[in-house]
Parts: structure tokens; C-alpha cells; sequence
């Protein structure tokens, strides 16, 4: 019989032509393989017929009968090259290195290197760190999280992490953000000829000073409310703040809740927190979600609209004026069924944080 089973322990091993190959589960090309294949192929078999059996991946079963019939033997010759200037030792420690402090170059690593008895290039480095499944990517921004902030967050998002896509409907979201004439979402992907690198079509002019409007907006899951632009060189302060909620939040609510009751979410900028803001909220029977846990954008969705927003405008305005009106008019043209989807992320977000 060509193939014979042998049970041995939790698994069975196969026996071809007398010879243990391996448990089944077990794909190899060890020696003893390559004599069976070999000896097989000579009895006449084909490399098909020998593939049924499963000893080894078809491609490398032709490939063994095909380095038998020119080297007449079996050994598998060492590969052609220069010798492999690190151990697998030596390869754990510049992962460990790496790992150690992220942020350290390929030529940093190199000289780190050598110091434990290695020496490579950069380009060597890089390859070993790839072998390992470090890439090298652009790190990612992050806002800077103090004690305080952990904590507040953690508290914010145990508090409301069971509210359900009804209870984040009643929210509206508030935030001011800045819009420049030149750049808005500050990167722009081009397609150019060899030589291009400065043609006039291949560039994004910039300046050391561009224009910056200043815009508030709020937006529930109801759709997008009110969008205000703040006069040329204005900063927010509390005087307008005050006057911003009187005449846009006011309406919004009006609009997009009647006498529901809902809730109203600002961060904590000082203007935010002033006196007279807290005084007229309270005023206008206008209960806020919060408190606000500091430096956490990530937890509202009104972030993801402004990226859509900026995107959208982001189409060379040549002047302030028109900047402006295209932001008013994108801004409108965002549809409730986004809006929907942004305020249904947030209960994701706060289970993850």
C-alpha cells in the first residue's frame, strides 16, 4: 500500500513507501519529503499524482522534480548573495530599539546599531524593521491630554455612554472654527510630468498671512442650523457670544425643536464660561450637555462637519467675499441624512474612549 496512516497521539502521520512524512496538518519540504517526492516521481508517478496526496503544494513538488532532473540530487543548494549581516538575536534587539522610542530614524538606528556589534546601513535597518512589521508612517495628531483631562473625559463618557440615537437627537452641537482665503484644508494632490514640480498648474500658491474668517455654526440631528461669520478682524469674545446665541441659537431651537426640551453643547473656552453667558443661558431656560471635558474634539461630531464644510469650500475663492458666500451656501446644501449619521457616531465614539 503506497499511504498508510499511523495514529499517534491527538493526530495522524502518514507513512508513503515506508517513510514517516508528517502530521497531516504539517505542510513542509524537509529532506525526508524530498525523497519521497523523488522516489515516487521514479515509480513512475506524475507530479499531479503526487500532489494528490498533499505532502507538499503542487508548485513546489514540480519544483523539487525539476531541480532533481538537472542537479541529480535532492540538497537544496544555499541561496546566491552576500551573507545576511544580522542575527535573529540581532533583529529582536533593533526591533526593542525601535519600539523603545518610535520616533528614531533609520540612520539613528544604524549607529545604535553598530554599538551592539552590527554593522548596516540605514537601508538595512529599514529592511529588518519591515521583516519585523514596523512601517514607517507619518504620526498622527493628537491633542495633548493633561491629569484633568483623562479624568474628565472618563467621567463625561460614563455618563452618557447608555444614551441611545434618541437621546443624542435632542442635542445640538456648537463650535467656532476659522476658515483661510488661501488653503483651506491645506494639502491638494496634483498629477504632473517629469520637470512640473513648479508649473503653474502643479501649485497651491500660500501666503505668510493669509486672510482668516472667523464662523460659528450649530447643526442637531435634525439637520444644520444657523451659520454666522464674525465681522473682519473680530475675535469671539463674551459680548458677542452672548449676541451670537440670541440671534442664531435662539432661532435653531425655535426651528428645529419648538417647545421639546433639548440640550446645548459648547466646549469650555472662556468665553464659553463666562458669567453672563452662564447667567443668560440660565435665563432662557437652556440646559447644557456637559460639563465639557477639556482638549476632546474627537467626542463631537460637529468636528466631521467642518472637515465636510472645508472640503467643499475649498475652491480658490479669490476674495473674501466670495469665500464667505461659498461657505453660506455649502453650508446649507449639507443634508439632515448627514447631519443624522454625524450625531449617531457620537455614541460610538464615547463607547470607544
Amino acid at each position: 500500500m503506497l499511504i498508510e496512516f499511523e495514529q499517534t497521539g491527538s493526530f495522524k502521520r502518514r507513512v508513503v513507501l515506508g517513510i514517516i512524512v508528517l502530521p497531516l496538518s504539517t505542510m513542509v519540504t524537509c529532506k525526508e519529503i524530498r525523497a519521497v517526492i523523488i522516489a515516487l516521481q521514479k515509480k513512475g508517478f506524475t507530479g499531479k499524482d503526487i500532489a494528490a496526496i498533499k505532502i507538499a503544494p503542487k508548485s513546489t513538488i514540480y519544483q523539487i522534480i525539476k531541480n532533481f532532473k538537472e542537479s541529480g540530487t535532492i540538497v537544496v543548494k544555499n541561496a546566491s548573495g552576500s551573507p545576511r549581516k544580522s542575527s535573529k538575536r540581532q533583529d529582536r534587539l533593533l526591533k526593542l530599539i525601535q519600539l523603545w522610542d518610535r520616533g528614531t530614524t533609520s540612520t539613528e538606528l544604524a549607529q545604535e546599531w553598530q554599538q551592539a556589534g552590527v554593522s548596516a546601513s540605514a537601508h538595512t535597518v529599514r529592511q529588518r524593521l519591515l521583516e519585523g512589521g514596523l512601517v514607517s508612517r507619518r504620526a498622527a495628531k493628537k491633542p495633548l491630554l493633561s491629569r484633568k483631562n483623562i479624568k474628565d473625559r472618563l467621567i463625561f463618557c460614563k455618563r452618557y455612554r447608555d444614551w441611545t440615537a434618541e437621546d443624542w437627537g435632542k442635542v445640538i452641537f456648537s463650535d467656532e472654527s476659522p476658515f483661510r482665503l488661501f488653503g483651506a484644508s491645506g494639502k491638494k494632490l496634483v498629477r504632473r510630468r517629469q520637470g512640473e514640480r513648479y508649473h503653474q498648474s502643479c501649485v497651491m500658491p500660500t501666503v505668510k498671512h493669509p486672510e482668516t474668517i472667523h464662523v460659528w455654526r450649530c447643526f442637531s440631528a435634525k439637520g444644520v442650523g444657523s451659520l454666522t461669520i464674525l465681522p473682519k478682524n473680530t475675535a469671539m469674545n463674551k459680548e458677542w457670544y452672548q449676541h451670537i446665541l440670541g440671534e442664531q441659537l435662539l432661532p435653531t431651537i425655535q426651528e428645529q425643536f419648538g417647545d421639546e426640551k433639548c440640550l446645548f453643547q459648547h466646549d469650555g473656552a472662556p468665553c464659553h464660561k463666562a458669567k453672563v453667558i452662564t447667567k443668560w443661558l440660565g435665563e432662557e431656560n437652556i440646559d447644557i450637555l456637559g460639563p465639557w471635558p477639556g482638549n476632546s474634539p474627537d467626542l463631537n461630531p460637529i468636528e466631521n462637519l467642518w472637515s465636510i464644510l472645508k472640503r467643499r469650500v475649498d475652491k480658490k475663492p479669490t476674495n473674501s467675499d466670495k469665500l464667505q458666500a461659498l461657505i453660506m451656501q455649502e453650508w446649507a446644501a449639507i443634508s439632515q441624512d448627514v447631519a443624522q449619521k454625524l450625531i449617531d457616531s457620537s455614541q460610538g465614539g464615547l463607547q470607544r474612549s
